[in-house]
């Protein structure tokens, strides 16, 4: 477990610890108990009626109990935001305000989980133990690369919805922001060459979703150079991903894939040198998504390219990934979706990207405040879902 910086000391004056004291979530009942006659409705004895009534037929807990509506968030504090591995406590207090995002952007009922750090077969075994109490599960902020296979098993496994955010939701609204920024520098999806720097969780999510919407050509970049032809040092998540990319060729470092380039999108937190972005094309567009030091700074950004984008919310274009999951999950759950399919995904990041009539370079996705987002994004997966029973 890594170590905060000592100058990060605890001030319980700070308006931060104020406002997270006694935590940011509780609960609250649905049924009035006013006397009696409501507690033997809600509980014994009339419960027992709800109780065989679901035994007999288990899709009966999607109407009767809050499992409809419910999401658990589920970390081993691994890989939490930039602060890295600091275990399930340290998560907590992030689960909890992904759970105040869940409610007040779409009225998902979330529970944070937050789980001791095991193997991947300890936690996929923990998570399906649980998971009948949920409707879907979100995965987040756990490290790559077991974040790939636990989300696969996780899949496999249930028949409820499983996203790991960090991949999907980022990879989401990245391509989201890039429909918007093509349409202000005027290039299409096909003639596109585009960098990401980064080939963890995030990086793999975006590669393969830009992939599927018809983008030209992605080049990933890791801490070592482009994942090329010349590599043979990858683990087998960079090898798949490798194979699906680079479609020239291109070698070396960085800045030789950004020769010519017209976008570069940011999920690492490594810094890249004014000199590299000097080699990309005309019009060029930088997404630098690290939080909350971005790889190149927005002023750095705007000279090479027309358009920018963070994930801060102090510059334009902010890329925040509380404008997919809400929705991808409210329109899962009340779909009956057993799954969060690709389809879904990229119908998701239209729908994100539609919201914005005309793109401008300070405005190429909505704000996360706008009320129309997640009904928009629910509607969108909806769609894509062919009903079944549960």
């Amino acid at each position: 477990m890594s170590a905060l910086p000592t100058a990060q000391l605890f001030d319980p004056r700070d308006p931060v610890f104020q406002v997270h004291e006694g935590g940011k979530l509780g609960v609250h009942a649905t049924s009035a108990l006013r006397d009696a006659a409501d507690l033997s409705l809600l509980y014994t004895p009339g419960v027992a009626q709800v109780s065989r009534a679901i035994a007999a037929d288990p899709t009966l807990a999607g109407v009767y109990t809050s499992r409809r509506n419910t999401v658990a968030v589920v970390s081993d504090g691994t890989a939490v935001l930039g602060l890295g591995d600091v275990g399930p406590l340290a998560a907590l207090p992030v689960m909890e305000g992904k759970a105040v995002l869940f409610k007040h952007f779409a009225d998902v009922d979330a529970v944070p989980v937050c789980m001791e750090t095991g193997t991947v077969d300890e936690i996929v075994e923990a998570v399906a133990r649980i998971a009948p109490t949920y409707g879907g599960i979100n995965l987040e902020d756990i490290s790559a690369p077991r974040c790939f296979e636990i989300e696969q098993r996780l899949q496999e496994r249930l028949d409820i919805p499983v996203f790991h955010d960090d991949q999907h939701g980022t990879a989401i609204v990245a391509l989201a922001a890039l429909l918007g920024a093509v349409r202000v520098v005027e290039k299409e999806l096909p003639d596109l060459t585009v960098v990401v720097s980064g080939a963890g969780a995030a990086g793999v999510a975006v590669s393969r979703i830009l992939l599927a919407a018809g983008v030209g050509d992605v080049i990933v970049v890791d801490s070592r150079g482009v994942l090329g032809p010349d590599r043979d040092d990858l683990v087998p998540h960079k090898r798949r991903l490798r194979d699906l990319t680079n479609r020239r060729g291109v070698t070396g470092a960085i800045g030789d894939a950004l020769s010519a380039a017209d976008v570069l999108i940011g999920v690492s937190g490594g810094t890249v040198a004014e000199r590299d972005l000097m080699r990309m094309a005309p019009r060029a567009i930088i997404f630098a998504l690290a939080n909350p030091d971005p790889e190149v700074h927005p002023v750095v950004a705007s000279r090479f390219a027309e358009v920018v984008a963070t994930g801060r919310s102090d510059f334009p274009n902010q890329i925040n990934n509380v404008l997919a999951f809400p929705g991808i999950f409210r329109g899962a759950l009340d779909s009956g979706a057993r799954r969060i399919t690709e389809e879904m995904k990229l119908a998701a990041a239209y729908a994100i990207a539609g919201l914005v009539d005309e793109p401008t370079a300070d405005r190429i996705v909505p704000s996360v405040f706008d009320e129309r987002v997640a009904p928009a994004v629910a509607a969108a997966v909806a769609a894509r879902v062919t009903p079944t029973p549960r």
